[in-house]
């Protein structure tokens, strides 16, 4: 009787799922938004034990944006984002959208949530942020105010708060208050009771007016120091004055924070009064501080009480699509931007 062969059943190929793709806005090297913003398909970010997916609703643009993609002043380079080229692909730190998953560490908010925050490469359609810096979006605010807010606001909230201390009665004057960081300093100083000149160009003197300014003073045609007053405090987020012209606009025991300063140097970029600012504080009775911003949820939260109770409201000025983010990053750093310019995905 002959033997019976018996055939092994075939092993069934090894099928790998596709890893979930998304679009995003990536840079390869260091440039201007024209030349080195583009779209692409790819992979989703993974999340670690301690972060949060979230699927992302709309982005906010802010100057650091264009300081991390354009690798200046060269200190940024040294600060970890990448020495000849960005460390990451996708740009963006804003963000508002919905949780998608959330880490196993993480327990502050769930899938479903619609939050707000700040993490690493938001001009995508998906993007991890650290439980820490991501808190319950306002409810009574679209996702493109929400998107706005992250950096910006809680730059202002710090600045009146923390830097300059502002109390109820304070004469504070806003330099640069029409801005994405000025827009929200105006309506913070005023929750805190103060009372606020705003410094801004022609064209958007109406704006600041309009979001509770006292007073405005148009710096194409006055100085600060024109009319003899002197502020309690300034909340210097925009230009270069000097700081010998900035403390004579204070009081003898007045506070001037630095948020920031653009002169458009390769090296130090306006950073130098930041440096020197404190040294002369030692000399003087005026506090001269740049501010040292801290990005975390419970400020956020903060934050969202204070949009919550109509006190501060998120201007924007401009919503480009996802695909135009290069034209979005021209436009604030042309100067254009009257509050806020967001991405939509």
């Amino acid at each position: 009787m002959g033997s019976e062969q018996h055939s092994q059943p075939a092993e069934a190929p090894q099928v790998t799922a596709p890893a979930a793709t998304m679009r995003a806005i990536v840079q390869d090297k260091y440039g201007e938004a024209a030349d080195v913003l583009r779209p692409a398909e790819i992979d989703r970010p993974e999340i670690a034990d301690d972060e949060v997916l979230v699927h992302v609703h709309a982005a906010g643009v802010d100057r650091g944006v264009w300081h991390i993609m354009a690798g200046l002043p060269y200190p940024i380079r040294l600060a970890g984002y990448g020495f000849r080229a960005p460390k990451t692909q996708v740009r963006g730190r804003e963000v508002a959208g919905r949780v998608e998953t959330v880490g196993k560490n993480v327990s502050t908010v769930r899938p479903g949530d619609e939050v707000y925050g700040i993490g690493e490469g938001s001009f995508a359609e998906y993007t991890t942020i650290r439980h820490d810096k991501v808190a319950p979006k306002p409810k009574n605010i679209t996702f493109e105010q929400a998107a706005a807010a992250p950096v910006s606001a809680l730059t202002a909230l710090q600045a009146v708060r923390d830097g300059g201390k502002v109390r109820a009665g304070q004469q504070v004057l806003v330099i640069g208050a029409s801005g994405g960081v000025g827009s929200f300093a105006v309506q913070i100083a005023k929750a805190f009771g103060a009372e606020v000149t705003a410094v801004c160009s022609t064209a958007k003197v109406d704006l600041v007016r309009s979001i509770g300014a006292d007073h405005v003073i148009d710096y194409t045609r006055e100085d600060i120091t024109d009319s003899g007053l002197r502020y309690d405090v300034i909340l210097d987020l925009g230009g270069h004055r000097s700081l010998t012209r900035l403390r004579r606009a204070l009081t003898p025991h007045g506070t001037l924070v630095i948020v920031g300063s653009e002169t458009g140097g390769r090296w130090l970029g306006g950073f130098d009064r930041s440096l020197r600012a404190p040294a002369l504080s030692l000399f003087v009775g005026q506090k001269l501080r740049p501010l040292a911003n801290s990005e975390n949820a419970s400020d956020l939260v903060v934050l969202t009480e204070l949009i919550e109770s109509g006190k501060v409201t998120p201007v924007i000025d401009r919503a480009y699509p996802l695909d135009e983010a290069p034209a979005a990053v021209q436009y604030l750093v042309d100067g254009h931007a009257r509050g806020k310019v967001v991405l939509t995905v």
